[in-house]
Formats: structure tokens, sequence, C-alpha cells
């Protein structure tokens, strides 16, 4: 069995129910495996997406879930995607591709993962006879995609916090038109960042954290991180060689899957990020430095984060899994806004990452020349990893992998503003702006917030 360890140190190692259950570590610390499986990836040659799944996912949960059951949550998750391939390969041009992650109920990419979370937590809690209360952050997509996976579920009362005023509409309203007595959208005054403070402070809260039994939807939970990994198999294994990927990056938790597969066995030509305007993981990797800066809004929203939670992951690996130099940069960020790494340090990060980064100017010019050139639709944030996409295509003779992320109509004005043509919704949202909105605006303070959840529950 795979037991799990906080980046911080604390505690014992843990089995997966128990990660799965409690999210971030009590030492708030994020939890990483002990040792990576490895994957027979010629034994995955012409599977389908939920064979692939199945391989890769369960060393993860051997031992607390048994097979058929876990290949039960597996099928009855991805037989609700639109596409037979839950995430299809769709080539561009030449060698540069894009891997469209957006065919789930929410169209964006946090479904692949959220869709199988919220059946994890129902079949865990259930053979535990347990109820928790999710607390979650959202820049736009993950709050949906977890709502969309815990709705039905009798075991769960979730919150999503979403930065008031600073999603689209359409993000939005997938969350607040969702009429379930089990969900509850906070639009909070101030930026994602804040949204995602005010979570980690709920967990470092023992009190509030054991009275509610908290459990965490976010990227910081293990099973999302481990569901996302499959998807990079799934594209290499389509392909004849090894593959780039760029992978337009905010809270890094859908790189480092990437990152992941790669300490599994799977062959990487290059992984990339690519951010917007805010580019505090891009200013990393060209100075060493991590410097938060303030947020600024931008046309892809899911990316306006300076608070990066999942770069805690790939940094404990960089340093050798020390935990006690992690947690002193830790420190250190959360007092003074920055850290900076030693050479040695730098010098392997970039041996394994490239970074881009594109501002708005930059996103619509790559949505318009796209749409132009070769027919084909590309969201902002998508377009944000196209701008790496591009350059390494023209580059490289092997296969570039952009990752597209969320369906164009998910942002349309963008969209719009680039190509002059309107995206519109799959027909399963088509009524989504006549639905009546559930949602409750609260101010920037752990009190009052955590006072609104104690009073749901």
């Amino acid at each position: 069995m795979i037991k799990f360890v906080s980046t911080r140190g604390g505690g014992e190692p843990q089995n997966f129910e128990q990660v799965l259950l409690s999210g971030l570590a009590p030492d708030g610390g994020l939890y990483v495996p002990e040792s990576w499986p490895q994957i027979d990836i010629a034994a995955l040659k012409g599977k389908s997406y939920q064979d692939v799944a199945e391989a890769v996912m369960y060393p993860y949960v051997e031992g607390c879930i048994p097979r058929k059951a876990f290949r039960a949550m597996i099928d009855e998750t991805y037989s609700a995607f639109r596409h037979e391939d839950v995430v299809p390969l769709h080539k561009i041009h030449g060698n540069l591709y894009a891997l469209e992650l957006f065919h789930g109920p929410t169209i964006a990419f946090k479904d692949v993962a959220l869709q199988f979370l919220g059946r994890l937590f129902d079949y865990v809690l259930t053979k535990r006879n347990q109820r928790v209360t999710i607390v979650g952050a959202t820049s736009g997509d993950t709050g949906s995609a977890a709502i969309e996976g815990c709705r039905h579920s009798k075991r769960v009362q979730i919150f999503i916090l979403h930065p008031h005023g600073r999603v689209s509409d359409v993000q939005r309203r997938q969350m607040t038109t969702v009429d379930a007595p089990n969900v509850h959208n906070i639009a909070l005054q101030g930026n994602f960042d804040d949204c995602q403070d005010m979570v980690k402070a709920m967990f470092n809260d023992p009190a509030f954290r054991a009275d509610l039994k908290l459990s965490a939807v976010n990227s910081i939970n293990w099973a999302r991180i481990m569901a996302q990994i499959v998807y990079y198999f799934t594209a290499s294994l389509s392909l004849d060689a090894p593959a780039s990927f760029v992978v337009p990056t905010g809270n890094f938790g859908n790189v480092f899957a990437a990152y992941c597969a790669q300490q599994m066995g799977l062959p990487v030509k290059t992984l990339a990020i690519s951010t917007n305007r805010n580019d505090i993981l891009t200013r990393f990797f060209e100075t060493g430095e991590m410097k938060q800066e303030g947020v600024e809004a931008s046309i892809s929203p899911s990316m306006d984060i300076q608070i990066s939670s999942n770069f805690e992951r790939y940094l404990f690996d960089l340093l050798g899994r020390d935990a006690e130099a992690l947690k002193a940069l830790m420190q250190q960020f959360k007092e003074t806004g920055s850290f900076k790494l030693k050479p040695e340090h730098m010098h392997k990060a970039r041996s394994q990452f490239r970074a881009f980064k594109a501002d708005d100017s930059e996103t619509l010019d790559i949505i318009k020349s796209v749409y132009d050139q070769y027919g084909y639709m590309l969201d902002p944030h998508t377009a944000v990893g196209m701008k790496g996409a591009i350059t390494m295509a023209e580059e490289s003779e092997g296969p570039v992998i952009g990752l597209a992320c969320a369906h164009p109509a998910k942002f349309p004005d963008a969209v719009q503003k680039a190509t002059g043509v309107y995206p519109e919704l799959p027909a399963h949202l088509a009524d989504l702006f006549a639905r009546a909105e559930h949602v409750e605006i609260l101010p920037n303070q752990l009190a009052r917030v955590q006072q609104f959840i104690r009073g749901k529950v």
C-alpha cells in the first residue's frame, strides 16, 4: 500500500482514505506519495481512457478500495462525458495539438478530477458511515465542477468561495444556479488568493476543522492531482513519439500532475507552463525568486493567482524532500511575500520546466490567429498556454500539446472580442441564464464566513 506524507514533515504517513478526507495535512502541508508507482506504458497502448485511468490510479488507492468498486466509479464518472475518448486530442496544425479537457458537465478541465472525486467521497463516507463539510476556493472552474460532483451526495455539505465580481458570468451561474440543499455559494469580497487563504485558515483552525469535519476539493487534495495524471498518459499513448506539454498555469496543480506522470515513467520531452499577467510562476523560473505581487484582473480569470498552493508539492521534491528546508521557505514567503532558491536548485528546476507568459493583448491575438488560420476556437486560458505551445512547435520536431482547459463558451466575451464570433453553450447549458441564482455575498472576514458555515451545517 502506498502511504502519503506531508510536505512539511509532520505526523505519521497516511493511507489514501485518510488523505482523501483530510485534504490539507494537519501541519499545513500538502500530501504527496512516499514513492512513485511505475506504470508499464507498453501494456496500455490502444487501451480505453477508463482502462488507463484504472492502471494509473489504482496503485494509490490499493488497500483502501477494492479494484472492482474502483473501476465501477471510473466507468460511471466518464460515461457522463460528451466525447467517447473523454479527453480527445485534436490536431491543430503540423505538430501542434490541443488536448480537449472540456467535455465534462461543466465544460472545464476540473470535471475530469472532480466528477470522480465526488464518487470517491460517497464511497468512502458510506463505508465509514461519516459525513463531511467540504470548503473550497475557486477562481471560476473548480467550484462548478465540485458542486456538480457533490450535489447529489447525502453525506456532504459543500461550501464554495469565489471572488465577488471576478469570475465570468457563465462560471458564476454554473455555481449559483444549482438548487440543492447541500450546496452553498459564497461570493467573498476579495480576490482568489483571499478565498484560498480563507479556506486554509479554516483548515488551520483545529476546533472548527474537527467540529465540522472539514474536507477539501481544491487541488490541495491529492485525489484531484491523481485523477489529472491520467490524461497525460492517454494523450502520450495516442502518439508515436514522446510529447511536450504546455499547461496554462495559475495554481500549478494541472502541470504538477504532468510532473507526477513523468515520475511514474511516462516519457515526456519537455514540460512547460504559461501564465497570464499574474506571472509569479514564470518570474520564478526566469529569476529564481518567488515574489508575490498584487493580483490583476485579466480575461483569463481562473489564472488570476499569486499564491500557487500546489507549487509546494514540487518544491518538496526540488529540495530533495527536505521538509525542514521547505517549511522554512514557506514561512519566509508567508512573512515577507518572497523567497529565493539556490543556484543548484534553479538549475534543476529549469532543466525540468520551461516558462512562458501572455498578457491580455497577446491572448486575444492568439485566439484570433488560431481561429483565422485553422478554424479552431480557443478560450482565453487555453490561448495563454498556446503562446508557449506555438513557440515550442516551431522549435521542435516532436509533438507539442497545449492543454485546452475550458470550452470557449465559458468565456464568450473574450472569444467574441478576438474572433467576432459568439461561442454558444452546449445544449445541456443552453438555459443557464434563465435559471435562478443562490449566493451569499460575505466580507473577507474569517469569523463572518465561519459563522455562516456553522449556521448551515
